[in-house]
């Protein structure tokens, strides 16, 4: 028969406050956090929606740890002056379930990504294990950009009518990160140096010119001119003051409003059991993204007697902007016909990262030689109750 009103409803506001929210007794329903203490505030909040993926993910992380484990290093493994990184687009189902099992270590809960995709992995040609397997350095996911993106269209007067047409040559940044020990030797900033080269535009170009738009069956010019983020808690000490040979790779926007749906990520099945049930369909006409998940939030809270402002977390994000070509502000505001594109080798961004970042953090920190990818497991085993 499905969850009844009267109990999903309560259920919803125990959840909150089972998170540390307050909910405002009047009529607005505002959430604000009991324990605002920054990034660990935002950590416990990600922290129950991430198991709740997690254990829909444990039959296959113990299937799949014995075969990928051995590109994970340990720290006495990596020798900072062989670090050789090689960028490979993910293409074969090993790479992906390489890049599926690191992700799923984040400590934000996983997503595949939604609309147009491309996945990458970093690895260190130059330290490897015993059995030959090039180490993991870090992953990078791009997905389709939000049509409406406050912090971005903040910054760009649209031409009429082609606000679409320009976003959609643009990408989101949906996962970006090192994993230990390369981490701890800011392999975070090699991985962001990426998301801005030239093989990550080609390799869009590659996969996406010439293809319809899913929403609206056009073909789009295969330009990708650039790329937006948010950071993962609050201000973000990876992408600001990111730059290579003084040139800005990532700007920032400002932060975004604290609107979201992660808060009730182990909500939402029950939401859609409840809408459905009413007859209110929540599959969508295309993709599994942001906007239908909003959606289907903003239904099941109104039929719940419940306000939207439930979704105003409250948690604001940094956003960042990676230009891709010199005159993309002319480019998307409709004054320049073609994109001047930056020219951003691969090998000469990690040629940088190498002596900017690598080399004298490794000669300044030691912990990361301790480093057992073991602990890894402890990140994604979950207990059935837990």
């Amino acid at each position: 028969m499905g969850v009844s009103r009267a109990r999903l409803r309560a259920r919803v506001l125990e959840h909150l406050r089972s998170l540390g929210f307050e909910v405002d007794a009047g009529s607005r329903g505002l959430l604000t956090l009991r324990a605002p203490d920054g990034k660990d505030a935002l950590r416990r909040l990600h922290a129950e929606a991430r198991r709740f993926i997690l254990r829909g993910h444990q039959e296959w992380i113990r299937r799949a740890w014995p075969r990928l484990s051995p590109y994970f290093a340990r720290g006495d493994q990596v020798i900072p002056e062989r670090i050789r990184p090689v960028l490979v687009e993910v293409a074969e189902p090993w790479q992906a379930d390489l890049f599926r099992l690191a992700r799923l270590t984040w400590s934000l809960p996983y997503s595949r990504g939604y609309g147009r995709r491309l996945r990458f992995l970093i690895l260190d040609a130059g330290n490897r294990a015993p059995s030959g397997h090039p180490f993991l350095i870090g992953i990078l996911a791009l997905q389709s950009p939000p049509l409406s993106f406050p912090p971005r269209d903040r910054r760009f007067r649209y031409p009429p009518g082609r606000k679409v047409e320009l976003v959609n040559q643009t990408m989101d940044i949906q996962t970006l990160g090192a994993v230990p020990p390369y981490s701890d030797l800011l392999g975070g900033k090699l991985v962001a140096l990426a998301a801005a080269s030239n093989e990550v535009r080609q390799a869009y170009q590659r996969k996406y010119g010439g293809r319809r738009t899913e929403m609206e069956r056009r073909i789009l010019p295969a330009h990708l001119v650039a790329l937006t983020t948010t950071s993962a808690f609050g201000r973000s000490s990876l992408y600001n003051r990111l730059q290579y040979r003084g040139e800005p790779i990532a700007i920032s926007l400002g932060y975004t409003e604290g609107y979201g749906t992660f808060h009730l990520e182990v909500l939402y099945p029950l939401f859609r059991e409840f809408l459905e049930a009413q007859g209110v369909s929540t599959r969508g006409g295309y993709g599994v993204g942001p906007r239908i998940k909003w959606q289907t939030c903003v239904r099941a809270l109104e039929r719940l007697g419940l306000p939207r402002a439930l979704l105003r977390h409250a948690l604001r994000r940094e956003a960042f902007l990676f230009p891709l070509i010199h005159n993309l502000e002319d480019y998307m505001e409709g004054r320049a016909a073609e994109p001047r594109y930056r020219d951003l080798p691969f090998g000469d961004l990690a040629a940088y990262w190498r002596a900017r970042w690598l080399l004298p953090r490794a000669g300044r920190v030691n912990g990361w030689h301790a480093w057992e990818p073991e602990r890894l497991l402890d990140l994604l085993i979950v207990d059935e109750g837990g």
